[in-house]
Formats: C-alpha cells, structure tokens, sequence
C-alpha cells in the first residue's frame, strides 16, 4: 500500500459514517474505521486525530471564511445585514462541499460528545464574526449580540437545508430562518 494511499481521507469518512449508523459512535473503534476502509490505525490518524474529527474534518475553516466574508462585505450595511449576508454566501459555497449531511446530522444528534463538539464548532463561529464586526468598528457589545444571533439562524439554517434534503438552496434557508427572527423580535 502506497504511504499515501488516493482517496484514503474519503474512504475513512465514509466508513466511518457507515460504522457509526450501523453500530452507533461510542461502539465503534478508530481500528474499526481503518479496517472498513482498507487502511491501518496509523493510516487513520495520518488523516485524523481522534474518532470525532472524521466527522468535523474541514470544520475549522469556517470560522475564518466567515470573518473573511464579514470584512468583505459593505461597509454601509448594518451589522446584523453584513453577516447575514456573508453566511449565506459562505453557507452556498460549503453545502456545495458536504456529503451525506443527513446521516452525518444522525449521528450527532444521537451521541452527546459530538453534540459537545458541533457547540464548540458554534461557538468558534460567532467568536470569528464577533471579532470581524469589532473589525469593522462594531461596538463589542453588539457585535457579540448579532454574532450569536446570526450563529443561530446560521445553524438553524443549515438544519433545515439538510432536513430538505439539499432540495432547497442555502440562501433560501437562510432567508427564511432571518425572516422567522425578525419577525419574532419585532413581536409579530
């Protein structure tokens, strides 16, 4: 087997889903995961650091795509506007990018260490738009106010883009949870 074996990465995420859907996480060993994908232990962790990351894989670049799309976006929006408006681009561009995001959801909806981990990946995402819109003059206290807001729809958003089964667009989603929340903080 070639050190780095093409689509080896792929391989591992697939047959780690499939091992977590059909025995459930906390049942399934790294060891299992390599074996189902014709790897070894070492190869897995080559790709990965533990058994949680096959499925947060490339997580970590969305909090600083989203700061990125935040300081780009223009100048006279209203804060809450700019970030709505950079989610929903950088929420097109990575629903194009995800897999299997049904079952993915499955599985951290069913294990309360992934559920922990999918927080802490929240979390890094309003951290990265609160200190985008600081960035941009934001007063800190608001700025950490419509980060979290827009964190909310923005994972709010992504669940219904998955519960349609990718059949709606992003941005739709993103527009209807927006709306939902305006609507709710205006008292209508």
């Amino acid at each position: 087997m070639a050190r780095w074996d093409p689509g080896a990465e792929q391989r591992l995420k697939r047959a780690a889903l499939e091992l977590y859907l059909e025995r459930g996480y906390d049942d399934v060993t790294v060891t299992d995961i390599a074996e189902r994908a014709g790897l070894t232990r070492r190869s897995y962790f080559r790709y990965f650091p533990d058994k949680r990351e096959v499925l947060f894989g490339g997580s970590e670049f969305l909090p600083p795509a989203l700061a990125e799309a935040v300081l780009a976006a223009d100048p006279d929006a209203a804060p809450l506007t700019a970030v709505i408006r950079a989610m929903s681009r950088v929420g097109t561009e990575l629903v194009a990018q995800v897999h299997d995001t049904a079952e993915r959801r499955a599985v951290i909806d069913a294990t309360p260490e992934l559920q922990e981990r999918e927080r802490t990946k929240a979390a890094a995402i309003t951290a990265a738009v609160r200190d985008a819109l600081v960035r941009r003059q934001v007063e800190t206290d608001t700025a950490e106010l419509v980060a979290q807001l827009a964190s909310v729809a923005f994972g709010n958003a992504l669940r219904r883009w998955i519960d349609a089964g990718g059949r709606l667009g992003f941005d739709s989603c993103l527009d209807t949870v927006t709306d939902e929340l305006r609507d709710a903080l205006a008292g209508t």
